[in-house]
């Protein structure tokens, strides 16, 4: 297995390239002696059901994992909250209003974007809504459906983690 900064060659301090493995989660730069801590991204995931417990799925529209399923979500931005992303994200992506969450767990996951491997770790949320009327796909969400629990294939998600949440969701009951 590669360091997780492998990728990173140069120090983002000084630009040296002589920026070297230190333990397994950090580089350290040999000219300026800054030391980098590689620690994962926090991204949020929304597992959302209708009033006929359904759940409400996605289909990717862009890579990674384009036209597999997922489960709304993103990652956090600067000076956000886990809760007030998955609520934005869910706006971004559905065109719904989360009325109520609840955070669920967590899974560690590497999202190779444009070639690169982002360390996420991805938080689980249960979110209500309470009118769907302005449901649509939005953002990068080519297509939104609703999938009874019971008929949700794992397999059928592009995303590792979100193949594991739905593992997981699957053995609490959704």
């Amino acid at each position: 297995m590669q360091h997780p900064l492998h990728q990173f060659v140069y120090c983002p301090k000084c630009g040296s390239n002589k920026f070297v493995i230190n333990n397994e989660k950090s580089k350290k730069c040999m000219r300026c002696g800054f030391v980098y801590y590689f620690n994962p991204i926090a991204a949020v995931v929304a597992v959302i059901e209708n009033d006929k417990g359904e759940l409400l799925v996605a289909r990717r529209g862009k890579e990674p994992a384009k036209d597999t399923l997922d489960l709304p979500g993103g990652f956090t931005d600067m000076f956000e909250t886990a809760e007030e992303a998955v609520c934005r994200e869910v706006v971004e992506e559905t065109g719904l209003n989360v009325s109520e969450l609840h955070y669920l767990f967590s899974i560690p996951n590497i999202y190779v974007y444009s070639g690169f491997e982002e360390h996420t770790l991805d938080l689980f949320f249960r979110c209500k809504v309470k009118d769907f009327s302005g449901l649509k796909a939005q953002d990068d969400v080519e297509e939104l459906l609703f999938i009874d629990k019971k008929k949700v294939n794992a397999a059928e998600f592009g995303l590792t983690s979100i193949r594991k949440g739905i593992e997981k969701l699957q053995k609490i009951a959704i």
